[in-house]
């Protein structure tokens, strides 16, 4: 019967170790900006500069360089750590026929609910996307004229055309297959959601100009959003240069290796990528007398020699991470959005006695 004690040991604890791992996993999704665990219906691909950033972040500098700020994104100039890349939920169809010149009017919708609390958004930028490289117009000097308007209320029909302001106004020689517009100080401005309105006309430059081939055929809007979460706006850390760890014996404190698989967790169905990444762990003891090479404060100096004269009373000082450095995830959030976060303190590069 001595073979059904552990299995007994199990069916009694399992719960408990059940609803503890629970509650250990929401508190680690509760850090890392998720409400609960994501489950994707319909993964949308990652879009093209989230992975170009993703990969820069992935390499790591030369030792005589200094670490990536995670606090900034270099590659758009702006401050911030979270990355968001929202799909267009305005109508399909536009509510009603261009007419006149008008040769596209089309509603567009972003939710922005989706940030944290606290969050700050530092840029919001539109993307436009039709399927080709560029149409040209169908008559010599014939110009296209683009107009986005901020609606508060343009998810629902009926807009009062008051409550629209202009925010571009463009003359286009040609329609690009992508074009950007900065609209940062409208999705400030805008709470919950962002709703516009996308027209765009033929020139007048012949009567009853018609409108380019193509036009019509419009293909896709996104936000790109960035914002920086809590975090990042807090004051930091003064950083310290990297150097590599000292050599010390097996059994002192130092940095051992643990790679952490997020399929072991149950995480790979919404964490893009990295499948995994080197995480460490500090172990290892702090004997009397501590040495410099085990990162010792004062504190734990002083800590170590009254523990050798009063080893029952006092604890030896604990071997805990010193240096960490962050990583770069790329996820689906809770909302199936394709999100880019660089988070601080997620790999010990570093022990120390303390």
């Amino acid at each position: 019967m001595w073979w059904l004690l552990p299995s007994l040991a199990w069916a009694l604890l399992g719960p408990v170790l059940g609803t503890e791992l629970s509650l250990q996993e929401s508190l680690l999704l509760k850090s890392l900006g998720l409400s609960a665990k994501p489950s994707p219906k319909t993964p949308a691909p990652v879009p093209a500069v989230l992975w170009r950033i993703f990969q820069k972040r992935k390499t790591p500098p030369p030792a005589d360089k200094e670490p990536l700020d995670a606090c900034r994104v270099e590659e758009l100039n702006v401050p911030g750590n979270i990355i968001r890349v929202l799909a267009d939920q305005g109508p399909f169809t536009p509510e009603e026929q261009p007419q006149g010149w008008l040769c596209l009017r089309r509603r567009l919708l972003f939710n922005l609910s989706v940030l944290e609390e606290g969050e700050r958004l530092t840029l919001a930028r539109l993307e436009i996307q039709f399927p080709h490289n560029s149409y040209q117009p169908s008559l010599q000097g014939q110009a296209l004229e683009l107009r986005l308007l901020w609606a508060p209320r343009a998810s629902l029909p009926g807009v009062p055309q008051r409550r629209q302001r202009l925010l571009v106004e463009q003359s286009l020689a040609q329609l690009h297959k992508s074009l950007l517009f900065d609209l940062s100080s409208a999705a400030r401005a805008s709470g919950g959601s962002l709703g516009l309105i996308l027209e765009i006309s033929a020139g007048e430059g012949a009567p009853r100009s018609p409108c380019p081939g193509g036009v019509e055929s419009f293909q896709d809007a996104s936000l790109l959003v960035v914002t920086l979460s809590r975090q990042c706006q807090a004051p930091q850390r003064r950083r310290r240069s990297a150097r590599l760890p000292p050599l010390t014996p097996s059994n002192l404190c130092k940095a051992r290796r643990l790679h952490i698989s997020f399929s072991d967790v149950g995480w790979e169905n919404w964490i893009i990528a990295p499948q995994g990444y080197l995480a460490n762990y500090c172990r290892g003891e702090c004997p009397f007398p501590l040495t410099a090479e085990l990162n010792s404060t004062n504190h734990a100096v002083l800590q170590t020699m009254v523990h050798s004269l009063d080893p029952q009373g006092t604890p030896q000082p604990c071997c805990v991470p010193v240096r960490l450095s962050p990583i770069s995830i790329l996820y689906y959030d809770n909302s199936d959005n394709v999100v880019l976060r660089h988070y601080e303190d997620m790999v010990v590069d570093e022990c120390g006695c303390r």
